[in-house]
């Protein structure tokens, strides 16, 4: 969990940069996570990814499978963007 944690956000990192944002524009972030429980795990990684001060507003799904058998966690973003920038 804590290495696709880990990819996901590196992901989402490079996604935000080809669009011209940044973890500053993130306000709301889903978590799908195949277990539940393991929350504490995909906290402690989130809590490492963006700067100090960004804390989007956050649900977390548990689902009973992913598009591929093998994912544990899927992290979908709503950034957003000031006209101009």
């Amino acid at each position: 969990m804590e290495a696709q944690t880990r990819q996901v956000f590196t992901n989402l990192r490079a996604a935000l940069a080809a669009a011209g944002a940044g973890w500053e524009h993130v306000v709301r972030l889903g978590y799908f996570l195949r277990d539940a429980s393991q929350v504490g795990v995909v906290r402690a990684v989130r809590a490492q990814m963006p700067p100090d001060g960004v804390d989007p507003a956050a649900s977390l799904i548990e689902v009973s499978g992913l598009v591929r058998d093998d994912l544990l966690i899927e992290v979908e973003a709503l950034a957003v963007v000031p006209a101009g920038s």
